[in-house]
Parts: structure tokens; sequence; C-alpha cells
């Protein structure tokens, strides 16, 4: 029974408060016990507080007995990827240089938003060192592997996240995006992840990778992505590119379906090679969009440079970052970021105001797509998970760290909504579709999603 509530999606848990069929504190007990049987296999907490969780769930429990909720996910366990500040809590960022015994005295933005709809805060979820990498493992913290395989790499940075997701240890999860860090890992392992449009969801305080940074939502059900988004898009003064308030609610429409829209497919980017079978996964699940009655037309997509111009935007925000410690302090951290910020540090400022009037004709080639198209759907990675503990494969096309990863960062350069979702399985692991919306328009990624996850049911793994 623990292990049907764990899995219970957070909207089926705030109905089922509102029933009074079930308690947050049997759901806060439930994750807490998932994370105790499984949590040693796979490495996705690095902190947890069930001392504070379960008071928070019982304090959720009296207002769920008199019928006054205090929010949106009043009562839902949930998890703080650790990166993201909480106030009392350790924000370590994978990293053995920040001192953990200092004042936490501040709340980021979707902390404090998810604090005061009501969420249970579980504990902090794994990242590598800063967050800079499309896997997951650190000096700190170890290696956190995928549930799917303990073998493989779940992804990153959001790997924790992601793991916890699909295990259900917790039902939402705060991720965050530089180049494809939620998508990444909710591919790797079979969840859903939604990178907004970029100022959608306050973040503070600013990233080092500010201009590609994103925070969102990584959960087991399209609706819960939903309804996670309506509360961490609420404003903060604090964010100076915060959008202004959609004032919507993201779970409206949700399943008015695909029919007759117009869905662009590319089979790839820039003509980076992807796996075969991923390759059938996703074309399989593009069939499932016309039947659905939506007209896809193949569309090859060329986005000249675009690497490079990520590279200039990534690399400078990682020198600055590494900038902040001492040369004693810097040679502790991860040698492949150290590498990065090196290369980062070189570049001019000419060169970066290239790369940003570079990254503005990239942005208007997506905006002019979307002039004929409702959607756009590429694979979410080229291959399935690789062996745990690397940061590529080792051999082949994919060995560079962008060269498997070439569908995710565009769309943090352009600034578009886009999101993974799963479709199938390759080689006994899962594979996700990426849809990319038009810009501010995560109505349209999230009811697209939701016409395929109906049809495609999420899968979540077995462990044991």
């Amino acid at each position: 029974m623990s292990d049907e509530i764990a899995l219970m999606s957070a909207t089926e848990l705030v109905a089922a408060y509102r029933a009074r069929h079930l308690s947050p504190v049997e759901a806060t007990r439930a994750a807490f016990d998932r994370i105790r049987a499984l949590d040693a296999k796979v490495n996705a907490f690095c902190f947890l507080d069930e001392e504070g969780a379960l008071a928070a769930a019982r304090a959720s429990e009296a207002r769920w007995q008199i019928g006054r909720p205090q929010g949106l996910v009043d009562g839902v366990p949930t998890s703080v990827k650790d990166i993201l500040l909480v106030t009392g809590w350790p924000t370590l960022r994978g990293s053995k240089l920040i001192d953990r015994d200092q004042p936490w005295t501040e709340d980021a933005p979707v902390v404090a938003r998810l604090k005061e709809h009501g969420a249970v805060l579980l504990g902090k979820t794994t990242t590598p060192e800063f967050g800079w990498k499309g896997v997951t493992d650190s000096a700190l913290t170890g290696i956190t592997r995928n549930p799917w395989d303990p073998e493989r790499t779940p992804g990153g940075s959001s790997g924790g996240a992601a793991v916890a997701a699909a295990l259900g240890m917790g039902a939402l999860h705060l991720g965050t995006d530089g180049g494809g860090s939620i998508r990444i890992p909710a591919g790797f392992t079979g969840i859903y992840g939604l990178k907004a449009s970029y100022g959608r969801v306050p973040a503070y305080p600013p990233s080092p990778f500010n201009p590609v940074a994103h925070v969102g939502p990584m959960t087991r059900t399209v609706a819960d992505a939903a309804l996670m988004l309506n509360v961490l898009a609420e404003p903060d003064a604090r964010d100076a590119n915060a959008l202004p308030p959609a004032g919507r609610d993201w779970r409206l429409g949700l399943d008015g379906g695909v029919a007759r829209w117009r869905i662009a497919y590319a089979e790839t980017i820039n003509g980076e090679p992807v796996e075969p079978e991923v390759a059938a996964r996703v074309a399989e699940a593009v069939r499932h969009l016309e039947a659905l009655g939506a007209e896809v037309e193949p569309v090859t997509l060329a986005m000249p440079n675009v690497g490079d111009v990520f590279a200039k935007h990534w690399l400078a925000g990682a020198a600055a970052l590494l900038a902040q410690f001492t040369p004693e302090e810097r040679s502790q951290i991860d040698p492949g970021l150290q590498n990065y910020a090196e290369i980062g540090a070189r570049y001019s400022a000419v060169d970066f105001l290239n790369a940003l009037k570079a990254r503005e004709a990239l942005t208007v080639q997506i905006h002019q797509l979307f002039e004929r198209f409702d959607l756009l759907v590429t694979p979410t990675l080229p291959i399935v998970a690789f062996r745990a503990g690397m940061n590529a494969p080792d051999s082949g096309p994919y060995a560079g760290w962008t060269g498997w990863t070439p569908f995710s960062y565009p769309f943090n350069l352009t600034r578009h909504p886009a999101a993974s979702l799963p479709v199938g399985f390759a080689q006994g692991l899962p594979v996700g579709l990426q849809l990319v919306g038009p810009a501010y328009r995560e109505d349209k990624v999230l009811q697209a999603s939701r016409a395929l996850e109906a049809v495609l049911p999420i899968a979540l793994p077995r462990l044991r």
C-alpha cells in the first residue's frame, strides 16, 4: 500500500486529500519509505529532512481536515535540486568548496512559491558540481544511477530529481536547465520534464549561466507538470528577467488534443546522427500525432554554428563562476569544469557580443518556423543512457558533450518552451521525444504532451 501511495501523482494526491481518502502524513511517510528502500541503489538524494517534512505534512493534514488547503499543492511530497536555496538547508551545489556551516536564510523563488502553496519538502537531490554537465556525479556526492539500469547514467544535471521522480520518491521535483539539464535526464529515465520559456519561472540568485538558465518541473505525469507550473510561475521581484505573469491556469485546455495542428518533425538538427532504434521510437510517436489528427510535415532543421554560439554563452558563464575561487580552490573543482572555464576566460567581449547577435538570428529563425507550425518535435537525445560515471560515450560520434546532446541546448539559446516526454524503449532503456513550442506557448507544449501521454502512457521502472 505504501508503494501505491508513493506512486500516486500530485493531482491524484490532492484529490484524495480533498475527499479525505488519504492524509498528507501518509503520503509523506510513503515517500520516505521509498527513499529508504531504493535510494542506496541510485543515490538520488544528498540531503533529507524527514522531521521537517513530517511536521509540514501534519500541518497540511490539519488544513485539509477543516477544508482549508493552503494552496494548489498542499501536502504534496516534493524535492528540490541542490542548486536551489532553501532556508535552513545547506545548498552545496555538488561541491566540496561550499561551506556547509553558514546561515542559510533565503528561499529561491520556486521554493518560496512551493512553500506558500503548502508543498511538503523532502530534501535535496543530487547534481554534478555547480550543475555543469549532462550527467550526475560529483566528488561530494558520488555517482547517481539510472533506475532502469543502475550501471547507466540518468543524465544530468538534474539527474537526482529525475531518478526521484521515476521511483516515487515524491510526486513533484524541481530541476534546472542550462543546456538540457531537465530534458536530458527526463529522456534517459523516462519521466516528463518541462523547460518553460526563459523568464516564465522566476530564478534567484542568478545562475552563472543566466542567459541560458531555466528552472522547471520534473514529474511522472503531464498534468502534474502543468499543476506545478502554476505554482512556479508566480511572480518574484528578485528576477530581473522574469516575464509578466501569464494570468492563466496551465491545466486549462490540457486535454484539447492536436487535431488540425501543423507539426514540424525534425528527425535531427544539423544532420547529427541518431541511433536507429531511437529514431524508430521517435518516428512511431510522430505517427501517433498524425493518428490524433495532426498534420505532420518533415523539416530539415539547420541551425548554423549553434554549438559555437552556445559555447560562448555557457563557457563564459563557467569562467565567471570559477573566477570567484582562488587558484588553490579551483584546483579542487571537477577537471572538466576547470577546462571549460579556462576556454571561456579566453573569449573577448567582442566574441561574446558576436555570439549574442548570432543567438538573435537563431531565435528569429525558430520564431519564423512557428509562423507555419504549432509545434516542433525532435528526439530529446540521439542515444539511450550510457555507462554511469562517464561524461559522454567513450567513442564514436557522441563522444563530446555537445556531441550527445545536440537537440536540447539550441532551445536554451532561443528561449522557446521545450519538454521531454517518454515514447518507448530502445535497448530496454527509455527514449524521449522533445516537443518545442512557440515563444511563451507552454500551453501548446503541455497540450501536445498530454495528447501523446494518453496513447503512450508513461512507464515506470521496477527497481527492487
